[in-house]
Formats: C-alpha cells, sequence, structure tokens
C-alpha cells in the first residue's frame, strides 16, 4: 500500500512537470545555459531537468556537463532519459543533498544504473558519491572514454572481475565503502593517476596493484591491511602513499627506493620497528605507532593498561584502528577511551563523529539537563569481548544536590542511562562508564535515582538526597522480585509563593516512585514524607493538608486525601499505596490545589533566560547572538564587553530544555539565507540550559541604503516545544502574539566607499605576489590563481570549507563581497593561498579540495599547470647544463 502510495504521488509530480511544459503554469526553476546544467541545488531539479527536456529537447540533448541529486524523488524516472544526452561528457548523480535526525548526509536512492547507460561514449567523468550501490553496475564498464569514476559513500562489497577493462580511466575513488578485497584486473589500469581505497576493510592487496606504473597518489588509509605487497616499489611515479589508520606491522624497505615519492604517511598502525631506510625518509610520518616497544608479556588471567599503545586522532582523522592488544584512544575533544588486550579478537576500525544534539531523537526527561554533545561510535552493535571504558568531559552544571551526572546511550529505539563514575583526569572532570557495544552516547544531569531489587521478604528504600524520606515494603508484597525506583526533587519556597501570591502554601518534596513491573503489589506500600517546612505535629491544622497524586509525565494531579489514611508524628505525614507514581504533599487553606500544583510543576522545569545580541566593535555588521540563563547574564557581558557593544538584554523570558526557538532580523536587515542552520530566514536555535546557544552571523541590508545607516532590529520567537510539556503551556503557546518573545535594536553604520569605477580583478586586494609549492613539484603564481577562480563559480564555499578556511571566514568574505561573486571567489583563494604560502604541500591540498568538492575540471587543470611548470623548469636546467658544456668545448677549440 505504501509503495502504491509513493508511485501515486511521483506520477503527479511528473504531471506537474508534464503540466508545466505544455503551456500550463510552468515550475519556476533554471534555464538552460550553454552545454552545461546545474540541477543538484534544486529540490526538483530532477523535474526541472524533465520540463527542459520536454520543451527545449533539441538543446537539452547537446548538454555536455550534468548535475543532479540523486535525493531527488523523480531520479528513476530522470535515468530513463540520459542516454538520450549522446554528447555528454560529465555526469554528476550525487546524493548527499539531504541530512537525516542525526544531521548526517543523507545517501540517494541509486541502487542501480540503466544498461543504456553504455551508450554515452562520449562520458569522461561520473560521479555517483552517497548513493545505496552494493555492486557497481555493469554499464559502466561498457563506457570507453571513461576518465574520472567517484562512488565513494556508497555499499560496495567488491568490485567486477573485469574492472581493468576501463582502460582509460585516470582517477578512481571509492572511499567509505565496504570492499574486502580487489580483483587482480585492476592491475590493467595503465593510465590510473590516482586511486582513493581509503575507509574501507581492505585486508589485501593483490600484487597486480604495483603494476599500476603511471599512479601518482594511492589512498589506503581507514583499512585493515597488516601488510602491502612488495610490488608497491614498482609504482615509480607515485608521490604520495597514504597508509594510515591501518594494522600494519611491516612495510617493505624497498619503498625507500621510489624515485618521486615526496609523502609517505604511516600515522595509526601496528609498527614496532620499521626500516632503516624508510625512517631516513624526510617526509615519512610515524606517529601513533609503538615504535621500540616489546609485546607486553602478561600472566594467564592478568590484565594491564601497560604496554597498550596510545593513539591521539588528529582533527581531520574520524576513525581509529583497534587489535587484540589493545590500546588507549585520545579524540581531538577530549574524549578518552582504554580497549584492554582481548576486548576484539579481529581488527576493528572503529568510527567516530560528535553531532549537535537535536529535541527530535534526543528525548531528554522531566528535569534533566543535558550536559555534551552526542558522541556516535561505529560499527553499533558489534559486542566487545571485553568492557570498553569511556570518559566523555561534560560541562560542570549548576544543579542543586538532587541532581547526579549519568552517560546516556541510545539503542537505536530508546535511550538508557549506563552505571557512571565521575572522575577527574588530567586536569578535566569526566563522566566514566564501560560498555560492550557502541552506539550513541551523551551526559545528562538528572534527579539522583535511588532503585533496589524488593524481594518476597520485603525490604526498605531510602533517599540519599532526604533520609527523612522512605519507602517500607511488608513481606508478602510481592511473588516474583521487582526493581524500584526513587527520585526526589525540592521545591523551592519562592516558585511556590509567586504561583500563589504568597497564599501561605507549603508544600514537601516531590516524590517520585517507578518499577519494572506492570502489576500492582501484593500488600500496601508504606511511603514516609516529611511535613511542609514550618509545620510540625504542634500547629499542624489536618483539615489544611492535601496528598497529591500525578502522573509520571506531570500533566494531570488529582486530590487523594480522601482515599488514603493519613498518619502523623511531629514531623513525618505515613501513608499507604499499591502502584507508583509522583506524590507531592501541600498545607495550604485553599481547597482547589490541583490548578496551582500544576503551575507549579510547570515552572519547576521552566528556566528563567535572557537574550543578548551584541554588535563587534571593529565590524559592526558581525551580530552575536546568545541566550543566556538569568544567573549568567552578567559574567557574560563583563567577558565580551571589550570586543562588543549593544543595547542591554531583553526582559526576563522562560523556556523548556531543548526547546526550539528562532532569531529573525527585521526592518531592512537580512542575513545569508543559505545557512544550514537557517529556516524561513530565520535562524534556528535549541536552548540547553548549560550548553552555548550562541551565534555569530553576518547581517546586511538587502535595501540601498544610499550611504546612510540602518536602524534595524532583530526579535526572537518560540518554535517547536518538546512534546511532553505540561498542556497549559502548549495551549498558551499557539498562535503569531505567543510566539513572540523580545525584540532587541541593530544598527548598521554608513557604507564605506567601495570600488565601482574602473573595478579590476583584484579590486579590494592588495597581497602581495604569490609562488605556491616548490621548484620540483611545480608553482602556482598569482595568475595562474586569477585563471583557477574564473572556473569555480558558485562552489567556492565548499571549496573553501575543504582547503580548511572555517565558516566564519566563509561567512566573512562572502559578506565583505556581498555583491561580487568574482570577489567571493578570489577572497576565498587568496585568502587561503595567503594562509597556506609556507606550505610546500599546498598545491597538492588545492587539487585535493576541488576533487573533494566535486570539480575535478580543475583539478585537473592544475595539474596541467604544474606539470607544464616543471617540464619548464627542467628543461631550463638542461638548458643551462648545455650552455655550460657548450662554453667548456669553445674554450678548449681556441686553446687548440
Amino acid at each position: 500500500m505504501e509503495e502504491m502510495q509513493k508511485t501515486v504521488e511521483l506520477l503527479s509530480l511528473w504531471d506537474k512537470c508534464v503540466e508545466g511544459a505544455s503551456g500550463a503554469p510552468a515550475l519556476a526553476g533554471p534555464c538552460l545555459a550553454g552545454n552545461r546544467l546545474n540541477l543538484d541545488v534544486y529540490p526538483d531539479g530532477c523535474c526541472h531537468f524533465l520540463r527542459l527536456l520536454k520543451e527545449q529537447r533539441e538543446e537539452v540533448v547537446q548538454v555536455e556537463f550534468l548535475r543532479l541529486s540523486s535525493n531527488d524523488c523523480l531520479i528513476g524516472t530522470t535515468l530513463d532519459s540520459l542516454p538520450h544526452l549522446q554528447h555528454l561528457k560529465s555526469l554528476v548523480l550525487k546524493g548527499g543533498h539531504a541530512r537525516d535526525q542525526f544531521g548526517s548526509c543523507q545517501r540517494g536512492s541509486l541502487t542501480s544504473l540503466p544498461q543504456d547507460f553504455g551508450k554515452l561514449k562520449c562520458l569522461t567523468h561520473l560521479d555517483l558519491s552517497f548513493n545505496r550501490l552494493s555492486t557497481l553496475p555493469s554499464c559502466i564498464l561498457r563506457l570507453p572514454s571513461l576518465h574520472v569514476l567517484l562512488v565513494s559513500h556508497n555499499s560496495l562489497v567488491a568490485l567486477p572481475e573485469d574492472f581493468g577493462c576501463l582502460s582509460k580511466l585516470t582517477f578512481f575513488s571509492a572511499m567509505k565503502n565496504q570492499l574486502t578485497d580487489l580483483p587482480q584486473s585492476i592491475g590493467e589500469l595503465s593510465m590510473l593517476q590516482t586511486l582513493d581505497l581509503s575507509d574501507n576493510v581492505l585486508q589485501l592487496l593483490p600484487e597486480e596493484i604495483g603494476n599500476l606504473h603511471n599512479c601518482k597518489e594511492l589512498v589506503l588509509s581507514g583499512n585493515c591491511l597488516s601488510s602491502i605487497p612488495d610490488s608497491l616499489a614498482n609504482l615509480k611515479s607515485l608521490r604520495e602513499l597514504h597508509l594510515h589508520s591501518n594494522f600494519l606491522v611491516t612495510v617493505p624497505a624497498s619503498l625507500a627506493s621510489l624515485p618521486n615519492l615526496s609523502r609517505l604517511d604511516l600515522q595509526n598502525n601496528c609498527l614496532r620497528a620499521v626500516p632503516a631506510e624508510i625512517q631516513a625518509l624526510p617526509f615519512v610520518d610515524l606517529h601513533g605507532n609503538p615504535l621500540g616497544e616489546t609485546e607486553p608479556s602478561l600472566q594467564a588471567g592478568e590484565s594491564s593498561a601497560r604496554g597498550l599503545r596510545k593513539l591521539s586522532c588528529r582533527l581531520r582523522k574520524h576513525s581509529f584502528p583497534v587489535t587484540s592488544e589493545g590500546c588507549k584512544v585520545v579524540l581531538p575533544c577530549d574524549i578518552h577511551f582504554y580497549f584492554p588486550a582481548g576486548a576484539v579478537s579481529d581488527p576493528l576500525r572503529i568510527q567516530f563523529r560528535v553531532l549537535e544534539p537535536d529535541p527530535q531523537w534526543v528525548k531528554l526527561r522531566h528535569h534533566d539537563v543535558l550536559l555534551s554533545r552526542v558522541l556516535e561510535l561505529q560499527p553499533h552493535g558489534v559486542k566487545f569481548q571485553q568492557e570498553v571504558q569511556i570518559w566523555m568531559p561534560f560541562v560542570q552544571p549548576r544543579m542543586l544536590h538532587e541532581h547526579e551526572v549519568v552517560v546516556r546511550t541510545f539503542s537505536g529505539q530508546s535511550w538508557s542511562d549506563l552505571r557512571t563514575r565521575v572522575k577527574q583526569k588530567r586536569g578535566l572532570t569526566m563522566a566514566h562508564c564501560s560498555v560492550l557495544h557502541f552506539s550513541w552516547f551523551l551526559v545528562v544531569g538528572r534527579l539522583v535515582q535511588d532503585e533496589c531489587e524488593v524481594p518476597a521478604e520485603g525490604t526498605l528504600l531510602f533517599s540519599r538526597v532526604d533520609p527523612d524520606i522512605k519507602v517500607i515494603f511488608p513481606p508478602g508484597v510481592t511473588e516474583e522480585p521487582r526493581r524500584v525506583k526513587m527520585q526526589v526533587l525540592h521545591v523551592p519556597a519562592e516558585v511556590i509563593d509567586e504561583i500563589t501570591a504568597n497564599a501561605g502554601c507549603r508544600a514537601s518534596p516531590l516524590l517520585c516512585l517507578s518499577q519494572d513491573s506492570l502489576v500492582d503489589f501484593l500488600n500496601p506500600v508504606t511511603i514516609q514524607l516529611p511535613l511542609p517546612p514550618g509545620i510540625t505535629g504542634l500547629n499542624l491544622d489536618q483539615l489544611r493538608l492535601r496528598l497529591l497524586h500525578g502522573d509520571l509525565e506531570g500533566q494531570t494531579w488529582d486530590d487523594i486525601t480522601s482515599q488514603v489514611v493519613l498518619k502523623f508524628t511531629h514531623i513525618y505525614v505515613m501513608f499507604e499505596v499499591t502502584h507508583f507514581s509522583w506524590y507531592w504533599l501541600w498545607y495550604t487553606t485553599k481547597s482547589y490545589i490541583e490548578g496551582i500544583a500544576k503551575k507549579v510543576y510547570e515552572r519547576l522545569r521552566l528556566y528563567q533566560v535572557n537574550f543578548i545580541a551584541l554588535q563587534r566593535k571593529r565590524d559592526p555588521e558581525q551580530v552575536l547572538l546568545q541566550c543566556v540563563p538569568k544567573h549568567k547574564v552578567d559574567p557574560v557581558l563583563e567577558r565580551l564587553q571589550n570586543r562588543y557593544q549593544g543595547p542591554e538584554p531583553s526582559d526576563m523570558v522562560e523556556m523548556f530544555e531543548g526547546e526550539q526557538f528562532f532569531a529573525a532580523f527585521e526592518r531592512g536587515i537580512s542575513i545569508d539565507m543559505d545557512r544550514p542552520d537557517c529556516v524561513d530566514g530565520r535562524l534556528s536555535f535549541i536552548f540547553y540550559s548549560h550548553l552555548k546557544n550562541m551565534k555569530e552571523v553576518y547581517v546586511t541590508s538587502p535595501v540601498d541604503r544610499k550611504g546612510q545607516a540602518v536602524k534595524g532590529q532583530v526579535s526572537f520567537y518560540r518554535g517547536a516545544v518538546p512534546e511532553n510539556i505540561p498542556e497549559d503551556a502548549s495551549r498558551r503557546r499557539k498562535g503569531a502574539d505567543s510566539l513572540w518573545l523580545a525584540t532587541l535594536p541593530i544598527k548598521l553604520p554608513q557604507l564605506k566607499p567601495r570600488c565601482d569605477e574602473n573595478p579590476g580583478p583584484l579590486c579590494g586586494f592588495s597581497f602581495p605576489p604569490l609562488n605556491l609549492g616548490n621548484a620540483e613539484t611545480g608553482y602556482l603564481t598569482q595568475a595562474n590563481l586569477l585563471s583557477i577562480a574564473r572556473r569555480v563559480g558558485s562552489d567556492w564555499q565548499t571549496i573553501g570549507l575543504n582547503l580548511g578556511l572555517t565558516y566564519q571566514q566563509i561567512e566573512r568574505i562572502g559578506h565583505n563581497n556581498r555583491d561580487d561573486l568574482d570577489k567571493q571567489i578570489l577572497g576565498m583563494l587568496f585568502s587561503w593561498a595567503q594562509q597556506n604560502s609556507e606550505d610546500p604541500d599546498c598545491v597538492s591540498k588545492l587539487i585535493t579540495a576541488m576533487k573533494e568538492s566535486g570539480r575535478q575540471d580543475i583539478a585537473d587543470e592544475i595539474e596541467t599547470i604544474i606539470d607544464l611548470g616543471r617540464q619548464k623548469y627542467s628543461e631550463s636546467i638542461r638548458r643551462v647544463g648545455l650552455e655550460q658544456e657548450s662554453s667548456t668545448e669553445d674554450s678548449a677549440i681556441a686553446m687548440m
């Protein structure tokens, strides 16, 4: 039924495309420009393509460069039309344009290709990255002109045996798949220059890989290789060999004889000894290896942390290897691991990433506070033979004594708490736990939880938070043992006074009881609570005492005073129950207390916060927005006052932990709508009381300011609230007016004069002459960068991020040159060039960034420039040598 409904939806969307082509209102979208169609940036790009194919068929079939998103729901229908594009040279069908609930790039829907794809005889570049291919489509092997093939981020487990028939292939990337071995025919790719097989599960390499005589870059990092074949020494053209994060125990000394090798990365392997020839290479990287260490010798049954190798993962590494020897690992975010010897029997690669918490899947319980971001560890579900220890740093909570710190893990269905200890490690306060499986982990502060197992003989449970609270289980209370849990929450008197307008109401601590059984107790259980503050047996008026019972979500409260028998002592009240929930003792003159209790309970879960909007003194168009808990406002402002200025904080508002809110710039001020955290023109935030709810953005005025200052504002609005907030709170937050929280003024100063007259290609730039690289690897000059910049286009932000520029740097460049795409591109390229002018590997990094950004065409152009430069350099050296030799001969003849 679901498949039928999906088919109907696709047909409906296709009808819209056809309708747009037949004279009815057409879809707004791109137009065909020259021989290129870049449709992957449009959410309905396939629909646009089908419309253009129907309206302008003669022009579309001449297209040579086409980009589509495989996340598009019409990609299947579109594939059948692509073989008609007989002139197609470059085809990009990538996924990754959508994100899942964890913030990860969502793979496209491609699992195969039509057989007719083999008819694209002109196709030289094919990118199928971020899809769901488990096998390489056979039609690809019939593409005679294919030079570049990218199938990274798929699910390939093997390559075809006749893969070597792609004789013209010069670039092949299959990173982040599940390849376990390679076909012998891979050695037939005689023209291959770049081979990237990183982050797979390769255990062996065929000897035939040594036949890739034109290979310049071989990337095998992040696999399960314990050895490499000696035939790699035959790769005389090889310049870079990446073998980091494997299980290598030895490397052949013959690698040192490779004449063009300029980089050998052997980090994070199991190398205890390395040939002297390899160690002598100036460009080899051996960090993270147990060099010089001996095998740890342990007696039977003995385990020790001594002798374990230590791995320090660098910022760009997202995985590390673990062997049966065990190891210690430190991630860049100060998360520590200890894998004891024998935790795994076979080599295993652990992948990790740190995610921003999203309330859609990070479900906090009542009165929880989030203290860390989410750590994901893969592979999920693999069981270790011994417990692995994890240390996670967290934000020190400003909580009352009834809270405790725990590590919480997600099974894919629900969250559960792990036994946690708080320890000091290297000056950091960390949450320590032990696990047998990897999944998702975070640190939270929860109400202190006391628990015990109740046997048939009965038992007694005390609260660590308030020893005056206890639960007595008499004999015969249960037939089968069951576990019960107790949590206690104190209620500040000022909160009750605020809600009740000082009506003299008092309340005891809130008591929450729960159990792992759905069956009521066989005999009544006795609960002891302290009398509300200021009330004793001497001044007690029993008619003013109310016992309330609440559900576990705190949505409803019922007065059960008349349903139980209350027994009093001088300072306690005792009563009996047969099932568990929330219990709350009130002392009041009001006859109806349930509504008041509900408001007080809601108030206990709210945080009082203020919003601040400050502008950087040196750059007023850079605005800092932050939601700050009330008690932190003064320290935050004091810390920022030297660099920022702005209005006073907003009035106090109340928010729930995990509540979404938005910031909207108004009255002539706007921001970049392409930001990943921008929703309908508004910045999206999630409020977590102990994490930084802060963002810095560049603002601009979309209207013609004519040199005048602009007085605008930023307003804050509520978004989605947590699912389990009280019903009254949800009802009050419906409607446009109730979503508004606060407004703060923002003022943009007068615009500085811009270079509008005779703008040259470097208007606004004053960089000194550049020569990137070196004589041996080739130079890139300022003129070369200008030539490259002309081809970058709208991909400049992606390229900048892959070059290592921060998102703030990219945003600053885009803002400062917001009206000129050429200047944005030049600003990005020259900013990177200035930062890396002393790096001898900067040219290779630029080429890699272009490839990672899907711009193989620019990468090829740079390599052509570099090769040409090297040739000229070699020719000049030879020419100088010949001139010297000729002058010597002339001198000899003269002497004769």
